[in-house]
């Protein structure tokens, strides 16, 4: 049952978005502070507050935290692509880590290159970039390939933005 006292402070954003007292056994004031009103009111958007509520019901107190953060971080998401959500994001961070991996390999097959000369001001004054051509065989980005533990990745454009 719940109290119908008022909390000693401002009402949480949740209460003040749904426009009802905010009791001091609000379940959603630790989470979502008044001073954060568009934190709620994304994750209402996308979720509604029902859901919430039934979500951070089943969540041991331990973990409410995380789980609120994680459902602002999807409604967010949600928002900005309303196709995707965080899987687009979930892809373009991917798509950004094999390219720094490429990046990677190729400057350490550079480096491993130079290393082997006995002249490093040949190495110094020549761009990784231009290196691709002709030096280590490959024309472009596109055809290298990582092999991480036995696994090879190849480098393609995802479906996803």
């Amino acid at each position: 049952m719940r109290s119908q006292e008022p909390r000693s402070g401002s009402s949480c954003a949740a209460c003040k978005l749904m426009k009802r007292r905010c009791t001091s056994d609000c379940l959603l004031a630790p989470y979502f502070q008044a001073d954060e009103p568009k934190r709620f009111a994304k994750v209402h958007k996308v979720f509604g507050a029902s859901n919430v509520t039934k979500i951070l019901n089943e969540v041991p107190k331990s973990q409410r935290q995380d789980a609120v953060d994680s459902l602002v971080f999807e409604a967010e998401e949600r928002l900005k692509d309303p196709v995707y959500g965080c899987i687009g994001a979930i892809t373009s961070l991917q798509d950004k880590m094999f390219q720094l991996q490429h990046d990677l390999a190729v400057a350490k097959a550079r480096l491993a290159r130079c290393s082997t000369r006995t002249s490093y001001a040949s190495c110094s004054a020549t761009s990784p970039l231009l290196m691709l051509d002709g030096e280590f065989g490959m024309s472009s980005f596109d055809d290298f390939v990582v092999d991480q533990g036995g696994l090879t990745t190849e480098f393609y454009q995802h479906p996803f933005p």
